[in-house]
């Protein structure tokens, strides 16, 4: 089971490290108790762990948001230098492991798992391949992804794949559109004859799903990050928020008083008992890294008296203390009421290619203007997705994520296995 992986102490910033894609599993549901047995184990947690002292907030409306300064000192961004490095560090010990390893080597993610935001940041020097950055290998599209078959080969002939090189996202190269098809068709022939020199692919995982169907002998053995468990979680976030021995982030729930945070399970010498908030977390973010983040950040509170005032202008209180709301009592998106089927067509285009312009958008899902336009004013205005100006494209939200899934899972449309 997932809940047993051994998370290697080397690489907190990716616990569980990479894995093969076909060993991923879903983390282990808590919510899955029956109401009975949930609450069985709060009266047994709080008779063992909670002083009168500490009770907890009779109504979670008094408890306000964290300000931008508080969230950044609990729930930072990742560092994705140290995740590239990490990730980096993982290839090089499976391919000391594996025989015969590819030259070409596949790293499949869902969306939100920092994959592309690391390789952006890749570097070969850490597997003794060069010095520097890592930005002269990476591999860049090209501004129209509609081309022949020649004219693809001739595109992939002026890249210099005689070095090492990465591609961030192998979703930026392609749609799906029979014009657009080439230059993905021809990177992977060039990798079945082995004549792609020594590179790395990131791809998220609904563009993986198309490829493997369309190209069912792809030669590649992709991994992908470890799915984040509740032991994962705990020590991944505790690692974002700096794992201080002498001032740890203390995270208690609002509703019952039992920590989440610490995970070491001690606090001041004190014995400490745990919600089970991380298993639930895990299994409502399915494990994806940046899924869980913004989960996260969304249910922690501060205490009244350390919110009021607190602005991002103002002196930031310096607490490593907050409480968490239970993940059934946070507001989350919800897809609008309507029967238009161009809001399934248009969110799995934007999964497949990780995000699109408004102009491919409509190639891709093969709608009209006024109904990609009606579409995208409705999941907008729901915070199903958003747009940013950085390529100009329209991408999925992180908090919307998962029930965007289980939504295009039950119109039927293919999705990822993640």
């Amino acid at each position: 089971m997932t809940e047993t992986h051994d998370s290697p102490p080397e690489t907190p910033c990716l616990p569980g490290g990479l894995i093969p894609m076909d060993e991923w599993e879903f983390p282990e549901l808590s919510v899955r108790r029956s109401v009975k047995d949930a609450v069985r184990h709060i009266a047994v947690q709080l008779r063992g762990g909670v002083s009168r002292k500490e009770q907890p907030f009779q109504s979670l409306d008094d408890l306000p948001e964290l300000s931008a300064s508080q969230r950044q000192r609990i729930a930072p961004d990742p560092d994705f230098s140290a995740l590239a490095a990490a990730i980096s560090e993982a290839l090089r010990e499976r391919r000391e492991e594996v025989p015969n390893p590819r030259d070409v080597a596949f790293l499949v993610a869902p969306p939100f798992s920092g994959m592309r935001e690391a390789l952006v940041r890749w570097s070969w020097s850490t597997i003794g391949q060069g010095q520097g950055d890592g930005s002269e290998w990476v591999i860049a599209p090209p501004k129209s992804l509609l081309m022949s078959e020649s004219e693809a080969v001739q595109w992939w002939d002026e890249q210099d794949l005689s070095r090492p090189w990465v591609i961030p996202e192998l979703a930026d190269f392609w749609l799906r559109h029979m014009g657009g098809l080439a230059l993905v068709q021809e990177l992977l022939r060039r990798v079945s004859a082995g004549t792609a020199g020594r590179g790395v692919v990131g791809c998220s995982s609904w563009c993986w799903q198309f490829w493997a169907s369309y190209v069912p002998d792809i030669p590649a053995a992709p991994c992908t990050p470890a799915p984040l468990n509740s032991e994962y979680l705990g020590q991944w976030l505790t690692y974002l928020a700096g794992d201080d021995e002498s001032d740890p982030v203390v995270a208690r729930m609002a509703h019952d008083g039992l920590y989440v945070l610490p995970a070491r399970g001690k606090l001041d010498g004190k014995k400490i008992r745990h919600s089970g908030f991380l298993s639930d977390l895990a299994a409502a973010s399915r494990g994806n890294h940046g899924v869980a983040l913004a989960l996260w950040r969304s249910a922690l509170r501060a205490a009244p008296e350390e919110g009021a005032g607190d602005s991002g202008d103002s002196e930031p209180s310096r607490s490593r203390s907050c409480w968490v709301v239970p993940l059934d009592k946070l507001s989350l998106p919800a897809m609008p009421p309507s029967k238009d089927r161009a809001i399934g067509f248009v969110l799995h285009a934007l999964l497949l290619h990780d995000g699109l312009d408004e102009q491919s958008l409509r190639l891709v899902a093969g709608i009209s203007r006024q109904d990609t336009t009606n579409a995208l004013v409705l999941l907008k205005r729901a915070d199903i997705i958003h747009y940013r100006d950085a390529g100009n494209r329209w991408h999925v939200t992180d908090l919307a994520y998962p029930n965007t899934r289980r939504h295009l899972q039950s119109w039927g449309f293919p999705v990822d296995r993640f």
